[in-house]
């Protein structure tokens, strides 16, 4: 049973870091989910103040993603249009077969949100700019975050105590 609990819970970890880059994913959220499933194997011990705190530091990072790429946007002038359109090039970015594409698809997107928004391409430019900076900024800390998750997620492996099945 603890390989299954094992393997669920690696596959949150993975979803959790993917889930850094698309907005679908609440990514620490779903690394912590697979550190609570960690937490029902026999072999492995997870504190209660451990899984609160790590709790914590996801849901906070969940409430940051919607608030720094807002924050990026309207420091650099631009609209909800822009927040919109960069999340749409993120998807579009995703699936296109081009390099790059999850970092030109949110620009593009906030450029287009933008000039649709307006139709001053200097300020539609700076816009989409602070947008996909926001959007950049976030991911990296989500990212950042189920990266840090999947290292507890390592170590309290290699501590497992017990037989495997």
């Amino acid at each position: 049973m603890d390989i299954l609990l094992i393997f669920i819970a690696l596959v949150l970890m993975f979803l959790g870091i993917i889930g850094s880059f698309l907005p679908i994913l609440p990514g620490p959220l779903t690394s912590w989910v697979g550190l609570l499933v960690l937490h029902f194997t026999d072999g492995i011990e997870l504190s209660q103040t451990f899984l609160i705190a790590t709790l914590a530091v996801a849901v906070f990072i969940y409430v940051l993603d919607y608030i720094i790429p807002a924050l990026g946007t309207k420091r650099f002038g631009g609209s909800r249009s822009g927040m919109i359109g960069t999340t749409i090039g993120l998807v579009v970015g995703l699936l296109s077969p081009i390099p790059f594409g999850i970092i030109i698809g949110p620009f593009l997107g906030a450029l287009i949100g933008e000039m649709i928004h307006r139709n001053d391409i200097d300020k539609a430019l700076k816009a989409a700019f602070g947008s996909f900076l926001g959007f950049i900024a976030s991911s990296f800390l989500k990212f950042i975050v189920a990266i840090i998750f999947l290292g507890f997620f390592i170590i309290k492996l290699s501590e497992h105590t017990g037989p495997w099945i």
